[in-house]
């Protein structure tokens, strides 16, 4: 879990368009992330598997 000081950090427009950190909404992770979605893969699987993300279901073969 991130931090709120580094959550609000990462908010901020940096001085170069190379430095943006993209973070999850829900948790504040920045490794792992998903820009389709906007969440890192942990919050993702998680959502995925109750049903909250829309026109995402669980493969299986």
């Amino acid at each position: 879990m991130a931090t709120k000081a580094q959550i609000i950090k990462s908010k901020k427009k940096p001085k170069f368009s190379s430095r943006i950190t993209r973070r999850c909404f829900r948790c504040g992770r920045k490794r792992g992330y998903m820009r389709r979605f906007g969440l890192c893969r942990i919050c993702f699987r998680e959502m995925a598997n109750k049903g909250l993300i829309p026109g995402v279901k669980k493969s299986s073969w």
